[in-house]
């Protein structure tokens, strides 16, 4: 024989269920929506070039396949005068941020080319500067669409 509730309790059980959903925001460790990613690597003027075409060739696309949302590049200068690479990207949240780099770091054509190219041309990056950006509640935040 099967037990049957009675319709209050399963009316009282529904409406728990929907206060536990709408709360669930206010408990995440994280904020909900995108956050942005902001690279800068200090990069070499002897191997800038092969740093970019390295980048441009390979680096860009396997972090594609990595779940990275590029969203643009830049090169500058320090106050040092030496050259800077900066990038910024777009995710999720931090969680598909970490698993991204994760995935992307292990990745063995990404090991194979590093090496390749570092035997090919030496050292290309002399320090990386990293800022994780979330929204302020006021941002006026773009719609993301991952791919």
């Amino acid at each position: 024989m099967t037990p049957h509730r009675s319709r209050p309790s399963r009316l009282l059980a529904a409406a728990v269920l929907l206060a536990l959903l709408q709360a669930a925001p206010l408990f995440a460790s994280e904020p909900a929506g995108p956050i942005h990613q902001l690279r800068i690597y200090g990069i070499f003027d002897e191997t800038r070039q092969a740093f970019h075409d390295r980048f441009r060739d390979h680096a860009a696309r396997i972090m594609a396949r990595h779940g990275f949302h590029i969203v643009s590049m830049w090169e500058s200068r320090g106050e040092d005068g030496k050259p800077r690479f900066v990038y910024l990207l777009q995710w999720r949240d931090e969680a598909t941020m970490r698993e991204g780099w994760a995935a992307f770091m292990a990745d063995a054509e990404w090991a194979r080319i590093k090496r390749e190219t570092a035997r090919e041309h030496g050292r290309f990056v002399d320090g990386i500067e990293e800022h994780v950006l979330q929204p302020t509640d006021y941002s006026p935040q773009a719609s993301f669409s991952p791919k």
